[in-house]
């Protein structure tokens, strides 16, 4: 079964389908590349991937330690490079809600950089992460 169906709307604006779902994902191209920029970029989305993922890895390793994240934060910042126009880096800066020892702290900063997107990124797009525990 196919993940997504992505139909072009016009106006440099798509609409993805996730078939698993029926959850609707709307992009528009950015305003510095034509685009009206009403809604995520592809590119905001690749950048906005990584820090989904990063939370989502943490999160099931904080289940095995009887941990709760709800409430954690993670701020998206993407920088374009040009020749070839691409991403250039991603900055991923995180606010966890939960008050942890070191060694937690270690365990989730940890397996987060283990999430699937940032091992599928290209290694010239640099990544910044940092995280402010509580």
């Amino acid at each position: 079964m196919a993940t997504s169906i992505v139909r072009y709307l016009g106006e440099l604006r798509t609409s993805s389908m996730h078939m698993q779902s029926g959850t609707e994902i709307l992009t528009d191209a950015p305003t510095d590349n034509h685009g009206k920029g009403e809604a995520f970029s592809p590119t905001d989305m690749v950048a906005n991937s990584l820090a989904t993922c990063m939370i989502s890895i943490m999160a099931i390793k904080a289940q095995d330690m009887d941990i709760e994240l709800k409430g954690t934060t993670a701020e998206v910042t993407k920088i374009m490079a040009q020749e070839p126009r691409r991403i250039g880096e991603i900055h991923v800066h995180f606010e966890m809600n939960h008050a942890a020892d070191a060694k937690t702290k270690t365990i989730l900063e940890r397996v987060a950089m283990q999430c699937p997107v940032h091992f599928s990124l290209h290694p010239d797009i640099k990544k910044k992460i940092t995280f402010n525990w509580k």
